[in-house]
């Protein structure tokens, strides 16, 4: 039985078979701290029950982990995917008491995650209600990582991700075994990158400093919504929604994009550049969105599963910014000419 609220050094777990890498490519980290949350939910609101982190040296060996339950102040959400029920949390530490021995483990280190936005996110947001900034500068995504070695994958699940090395998920969902899985996979994953001198996809982690005042009495019970997102106010598009993005058709000005998980481009630059390109950015998906970016189409953040829900289209990156290049102008304008 996996234990709460461990911290152990531990030997490098077995590894696919890699040859030495050298000279290691002098830009990457110095240390990853691997990191793997489950939560009440996938809402700005939502709260993490548990939390798991495996720090790793430069070249991704094994140095210690560590895992807590976190009690979330409300109902867990999903058990039947997390397993932590209210009874099983009710003594658990609150996560302003596990804050500085986490912060510990994530310190002048790379957070390393499966869709790192969303731990990233979940993390910022906790850290921001407890008055404190994680000591996190860099994140990366191994979905992303993946991509960039072009690892044939069937898609790109923490299942999948792990099988391509041969490593056995033994608890799917319990932050530990999820956190020591991604550790397994993500060192072949580092040494294949470094010899390949690939530039990892290393992406700059905003802290999170709107959150309601200190003296709120709501402040705490994590039931309160606040504009925790940085984001800047851009102009309303002043085209009409032409409707949805047709199977290989082009984008048309006016059509609502919305974007999800980690990109390669910064996200600003990406939003930015639809923007001005005459697209509607949308921060959320309805049944009027044309298109979701995203680069994991079967992650579990609340996009991806809404735009599923509502048979929104679905395009990478990749072939976004390709269809960015040739933005049709709105039919009003076409019909001025």
């Amino acid at each position: 039985m996996l234990e709460d609220r461990t911290t152990a050094p531990t030997e490098a777990p077995t590894q696919a078979p890699t040859e030495p890498v050298s000279p290691w490519p002098a830009a990457y980290p110095d240390g990853y701290a691997v990191v793997d949350v489950e939560t009440t939910g996938l809402g700005r609101d939502d709260r993490i029950v548990s939390a798991a982190v495996y720090r790793l040296d430069a070249r991704g060996a094994v140095e210690d982990h560590w895992y807590s339950t976190v009690n979330p102040q409300r109902d867990p959400g999903p058990v039947w995917i997390h397993g932590l029920t209210r009874e099983q949390l009710a003594d658990a530490p609150l996560f302003k008491e596990i804050a500085d021995e986490l912060a510990e483990r994530l310190a002048d280190r790379v957070l390393v995650a499966h869709n790192a936005v969303f731990d990233w996110s979940m993390l910022a947001r906790e850290y921001a209600r407890a008055d404190y900034q994680a000591p996190v500068e860099q994140r990366l995504c191994t979905i992303l990582l993946s991509k960039d070695l072009q690892l044939p994958l069937p898609n790109y699940k923490l299942e999948s991700f792990a099988a391509h090395y041969g490593i056995v998920q033994q608890r799917a969902h319990h932050a530990l075994d999820d956190a020591r899985v991604l550790a397994e996979a993500f060192r072949p994953s580092l040494h294949l990158a470094a010899a390949a001198g690939l530039q990892l996809p290393l992406h700059a982690c905003r802290q999170l400093t709107e959150w309601p005042r200190t003296d709120d009495p709501l402040r705490a019970t994590g039931y309160i919504s606040s504009n925790w997102r940085h984001s800047r106010k851009r102009p309303l598009c002043p085209y009409p929604n032409p409707g949805r993005l047709e199977p290989d058709g082009p984008l048309v000005q006016g059509m609502r994009v919305a974007f999800s998980g980690d990109t390669t481009v910064d996200r600003e630059l990406l939003e930015d550049r639809a923007s001005e390109a005459g697209l509607h950015v949308a921060s959320a998906v309805s049944r009027l969105t044309s298109v979701l970016v995203t680069n994991d189409a079967q992650s579990r953040t609340g996009k991806v599963v809404n735009a599923h829900r509502f048979g929104t289209p679905i395009v990478d990156e990749h072939r976004f910014r390709e269809l960015l290049e040739a933005v049709v102008p709105a039919p009003s304008l076409l019909s001025r000419e």
